[in-house]
């Protein structure tokens, strides 16, 4: 994986946690995607924010399914010393 950025400390929601065992999907798959720069199902105006967050060290989220469908999020903080994995409704 090509990384974009540091994620610092990866953390994840109750809600998340249960959401990724429901559909058999590893925490992992998502941080990945999101460190590399595919921010998922964000609109436009948040690709082009995140895109610029890579320069000027601003918050980055990223928006996924999971196979059954649940939205969740991942969320790093503008001084990157953390990532968080949880659902829309955990924020």
């Amino acid at each position: 994986m090509n990384a974009k950025f540091q994620p610092g400390t990866v953390v994840a929601t109750p809600g998340a946690i249960e959401v990724l065992a429901e559909s058999g999907q590893d925490a992992g798959f998502f941080l990945d995607k999101h460190l590399s720069g595919d921010w998922g199902e964000v609109d436009a105006e948040d690709q082009k924010a995140n895109n610029q967050a890579l320069i000027d060290g601003s918050r980055l989220l990223s928006s996924y399914r999971t196979l059954k469908g649940v939205v969740i999020w991942v969320l790093t903080e503008a001084d990157r010393s953390s990532t968080a994995i949880l659902l829309p409704e955990d924020y």
